[in-house]
Order: structure tokens, then sequence, then C-alpha cells
């Protein structure tokens, strides 16, 4: 119980170190992370329990790690850019661990053996495009270098994994052949390839079927491709195969036969890439929340004179790494198609970033003998976190240094007011259809979202315009009852819906809500007026609105006071609406349309409370995806007038995508 409690805190930490990022996005996620850890380690927990065995690290956390890589890569552009990925994934990766390795062996042969230098040359070998992107989030990286840094992370990773396993098994057993080594290589390389196809494949083939033959069966195939690598891996390391590559090659498959899946359902597609990606943020964060626990009790078991040796090591293995990216470049080792050899030699050395891989296989090195004062488990792994921060560092400080800043052609206001435009443009069109009102309303409120929630808006605007709205609505409710339109009971229960609407729509709404008791006092003195003058009709009303009434379970009862609830809501609504058209201004257009949206709220409110179970969810998903479509179409003629630009439009349709999956997931549940 003690380990769930402490895996559990650190996925908390893990998020909160998220949290901080996209709030102050100054230093690189791992950055974070590894601090949250450091910060978690003064709580009084015991690391110890959270130690795993390398073999369960190796499951647990690289499998599924590669195994997503492997499916959100690209077949098409893997297939033509091959060489490419062969000689910085495989030939890169090789040259590198053994002129490391051997490097380390010759400098330090009191230190290393031949196999602990290769196992640590493995460990710090792989590059993280995760950790690439984070640096170059707001720089203009050159496409042919970030599609050549992307490739060599996922392959590089399972070189890096095999050969660190061949080193571990050769240090462990404390024999080595090269002969041997090699079959042995070729045999857990291409061999872990073939099984992960096969297994891939078969996956594959079950899912497809289940999909075929059953209609919402997202409960299970979504499991079983989350399941995938676990298997996959166990298997494949069972027969001694790389499980690694074993689940990278079922990952691949996955990644080709992605068309054939989506065909057979989008939802459960959708569904699965987003679990995805939170299975891999939360994985990536934990091993370095894990780190930044582990990090001061390894720093405090470590002397002074030992931490400074080991950082000038690291700094040592970096430069030594970072100066054979380099020359593989310029000696055209690798094929980038560049335009300028010299700059893209120097990103492509800048870009070998290390990050999770690195630090997974430096926890999943064994537990090693005190015969050598490096040769202990606690130090390669922080020599192997100094090179990880050393290689971050640098990124930070050079790339934005060497690039350009990203630019977009379209500004924030530019994308969110052309929203509007978009989003008004589907309103306008569903609004021209008499049919399905009731249906209508909620799929207008649900478009209305789209122009209120992408952007940050002045709430102290907002509270003023909604104040002044709700001003306006309770005038004109006033004048309606002084004229002998509406009852007293009318507008008790009108201006009790407004009073919730203050509540629930003002960061301030305790005051709203008592300025709404400040309305109901002043124009109580009307209700003594309309019983005075029409106390006929008075009498009527209340007999007919009084809670007995309401308490009839009759339909047509139900309808006549809903039909009346809504009579006055358009009627205030006229004058509410030519309102906010008078003060609506380009610098509170946001402003305004989350007021309009507020009163588009309640319509949706008075049409369910009008019509409750009576609305056809087939009718509110084919209105929805209309609406959509309309959208897309809006988009799409701007585009082609030459009104916005391609990039604009691509970002409004995603955008419009990512809003379509949402409304419709709404209706279905």
């Amino acid at each position: 119980m003690t380990t769930v409690y402490i895996v559990g805190l650190l996925l908390i930490t893990v998020v909160a170190a998220n949290i901080i990022h996209l709030l102050w996005p100054v230093l690189p996620l791992a950055i974070y992370q590894i601090l949250a850890g450091i910060m978690l380690s003064i709580l009084p927990i015991d690391t110890h329990a959270i130690v795993l065995e390398p073999e369960i690290f190796m499951l647990l956390i690289i499998a599924p790690l590669m195994f997503n890589d492997g499916q959100n890569v690209s077949f098409r552009q893997l297939s033509q850019n091959i060489r490419q990925i062969l000689s910085m994934a495989v030939g890169l990766a090789v040259v590198t661990v053994i002129l490391v390795g051997s490097g380390l062996k010759l400098a330090l042969p009191q230190h290393f053996t031949y196999a602990l230098a290769f196992m640590l040359a493995a460990i710090i070998t792989p590059t993280d495009a995760v950790a690439v992107k984070s640096l170059t989030t707001n720089v203009e990286m050159p496409k042919n270098v970030n599609e050549t840094l992307e490739y060599e992370s996922l392959f590089n990773d399972a070189s890096g994994l095999v050969l660190f396993s061949l080193a571990t098994g050769t240090l462990t057993s404390g024999e080595f052949s090269l002969g041997h080594g090699v079959l042995t290589f070729l045999y857990v390389f291409f061999g872990g390839i073939i099984f992960g196809s096969l297994m891939g494949w078969m996956l594959i083939a079950l899912r497809t079927t289940l999909m075929r033959t059953h209609v919402d069966i997202g409960s299970i195939v979504i499991p079983i491709n989350v399941m995938t690598p676990f298997a996959v891996y166990w298997l494949a390391e069972e027969i001694h195969l790389s499980g690694i590559l074993a689940v990278v090659a079922a990952g691949i498959v996955h990644s080709i036969l992605y068309d054939q899946l989506r065909l057979t359902s989008s939802r459960v597609q959708n569904a699965t890439t987003t679990l995805w990606n939170i299975i891999a943020s939360l994985l990536n964060g934990f091993v370095f929340v894990l780190l930044g626990v582990m990090l001061p009790e390894v720093v405090s078991q470590t002397l002074t004179a030992t931490i400074l040796k080991l950082a000038l090591l690291a700094l040592g293995l970096y430069l030594a790494m970072s100066l054979i990216r380099y020359l593989w470049a310029r000696f055209k080792l690798v094929d980038m198609h560049s335009t300028n050899p010299k700059r893209d030699g120097l990103l492509l050395a800048l870009g070998g970033i290390h990050g999770t891989i690195t630090l997974a296989m430096a926890f999943s090195i064994p537990v090693l003998t005190e015969s050598a004062q490096l040769a202990t488990r606690n130090q390669l792994i922080l020599l192997a976190a100094i090179v990880i921060l050393i290689s971050l560092t640098v990124g930070t400080l050079a790339f934005p240094r060497l690039l350009p800043a990203k630019t977009k052609n379209y500004t924030n206001d530019e994308f969110q007011d052309q929203l509007i435009h978009t989003v008004q443009y589907a309103i306008d069109e569903l609004s021209e259809s008499p049919d399905h009102k009731k249906e209508q309303a909620l799929v207008i409120d649900q478009l209305s979202s789209q122009m209120t929630l992408t952007f940050k808006i002045n709430r102290n605007v907002y509270d003023r315009l909604a104040s002044q709205a709700r001003g306006v609505e309770m005038q004109t409710l006033a004048e309606l009852r002084e004229n002998g339109v509406v009852t007293a009971k009318e507008e008790q229960v009108y201006d009790r819906m407004i009073g919730r609407d203050a509540l629930m729509h003002s960061q301030h709404g305790l005051f709203a809500f008592l300025r709404i008791w400040h309305y109901r006092l002043k124009w109580k003195r009307l209700s003594h007026k309309l019983h005075k003058h029409h106390p006929q009709t008075f009498n009527e009303m209340q007999k007919l609105y009084s809670n007995k009434a309401l308490q009839d379970k009759s339909k047509a009862v139900r309808q006549q006071y809903f039909d009346r609830l809504e009579s006055i809501f358009s009627m205030t609504m006229t004058d509410v609406n030519e309102f906010l058209d008078e003060v609506q201004t380009p610098d509170n257009v946001h402003e305004v349309a989350m007021v309009r949206r507020m009163y588009l709220n309640r319509q949706q409110t008075l049409d369910r409370f009008h019509s409750r179970g009576e609305m056809d969810i087939n009718v509110l998903r084919t209105l929805a995806i209309k609406a959509f479509q309309d959208e897309h179409s809006y988009v799409q003629q701007q585009a082609t007038a030459g009104a916005i630009s391609g990039e604009l439009a691509n970002a409004l349709n995603e955008h419009i995508s990512n809003d379509q999956l949402v409304c419709i997931q709404s209706f279905e549940d």
C-alpha cells in the first residue's frame, strides 16, 4: 500500500509540474519536473519503496513509451527516409557507443571495464525528440534537421537499449565473445522486429474484426491497445528477443494500418490517441520526478570531490558525443538535403538532447558491487542525470541564439475574430430552418461556446455588461408588469431565474444577486398597483401559477406555464439584444459574446424544462454535424477568396474538428 501511495504522490507531482510549466514556460519541462521531485524529497517518504527492478522498469515505463513512439510515426515518411534513419539510428548509435565506450576504458582503465564502459555509452547515446521539441517551441528549426532528429530518437532508442542489454548481460556474467556478441545482437535485433510485427498485425486484425462486427466496443479495443506493449514486450523477452524492438515494430504496424482502423471508428481512434498522450506525458514526467526525488539522496551519499569528477566526466562525454554527431553530418554520412551544411551540422550536434530513455535505462542498471569507485549504481545514475542536464542547458541557451524566433502569419486576435465570424455563420445557417427549434437552441448553445471559451476576456468588463443587461431586462419586466402583461407570480419566478444567472456567470455573484434584490424591492410597489387596477386578471393569473398549480402533473398546465415564461423571455430579449448591439465595440466584442452566451444558456434551460425528454438525439447530431460542416465550408470559402491565410485556415479547421468531437460526444452522453 505504501508503494501505491508514493506512486500516486509522484503522479500528482508530475501534474503539478506540468501546470507550472504551462503557466511559466521559462525552463524546459524536464527541469520543472526534476525540481518538483527535489521538493517532494523533503517530505518524509521512503524512496526505497519506489525503486523498481530493472526488468519491471523496462516493462512498465520504457515499453509503453517506445510503443507510443512507434504508432505515432508516419510509415510513408519512414519508408522515404530509410537510409537517413539507418545512418542516424543504427550507424551513428553503434559508432558512438564503440568510440565513447572505448574512450572511457582507455582514459579511466582503473574505473571502467569494457562491459561497464559500453553500458554507460549505451545509456547516454539515445536522444529525446520530446525534449528537443520543448526547447524549439519558440524558434524555427529547419524542417530537414527536425525530421532527422525525430526519426533518430525513435530508432536509436532501440539500438541503445539492445546494446545496453548486451553490455548488462556481459557485465553480470563476466564473459564476452565478439563473435557470439554479434550473433546475439543480430538475433535479438531482427528477431524482435519480426516478432513485434507479427504480434502487431494479429492484434490489429483482432481489433478491426471486433469493430466491424460490433457497434460500441470502445471499452474493449482501447484496453487491448493499451495492453499491447506490455504483452508484446513480455512475450518477446520470454523467447530471448529484444522486447523493446518488438514493441517499436508493433507500434509501427499500428501506424501502417491506422487508416484501416480510422475507417472503422474515428471515435475510438480519437479516444485512444488522447489516452496515449496522457499516458506518455505521465510516464515521461514520472521518470524525471523520480530522479528529482532520488537526487538528494544520491548526492548526499557521494563525496564532493567525486561529484566534481562526475561533472567533468559528464561534460567530456557530452562534448565527445556532440563532436561525433557534428562530424557525422559534415562528412555527409547522413543526407539531410541541407542547403547550409555547417549550420545544420551544428544544429544536429546540439539537437542530441538526452531525456527519458537515458534516465530510464540508468534506473534499470542492476545493483553493482563496490569494486570500483565509479562503478556504483547511484554514481552512474548521477552521471547520466548530469549529461541530461548539460544537454538541456546547452540547447536552452544555444537554440534561441542560432535560430530565428517562430512567427505566425496571423495574430491571436485575428484567429479569435475569424472564429467568431465562422461560428456566427453556422448559427445563421442553422437558424434559417423552421423545424426542430428545440434541438436548434441546444446546438446553437454548444456552438456559441466556441466563441467564448477560446479567448481571454476582461472579467470586469464582462460583469459590468452583464449587470447592465440584467438591468435592461428587469426594466422591461417591470414595464410589462405595469402594463398588465405579466403577473406578480410570473415576475417572481422570472427574476429568480435572473438571480441564478447572476450567481452562475459573475465573479462577483453575491453582489450581483444583491443587486437583483434591489431591483425587486424597487418595483415591489408595482404589484400593489397592478392588484389595484387589474384585480380580476391578477387573481386569475395568481391562481394559475400558484404552487398547487405548478405541482399539477397535467401536461397542459406545464405547457401553459413554460409557454408564458418563454414568451416573457422573448419580450425581454428584444430589448437586451438592442442594448448589446448598441454597446458593442471592437474592444468589448468578446465580452459581449460572453453575455449573449449567458442568455443562450437560459434559453436552453427553458427549452429543456419545456420539453424534457422530447429532444431527438438523432436530430441533435444531424444539426450539429451540419453546423460544423458549415463552419468548415465558411473557412474554405474565406481561404479560397484570399481573406485568410492557409495557416490560419488550418488552425481554424483543427479547432473546429476538436469542438465537433466534444459537441457530438456531449449529445451521446
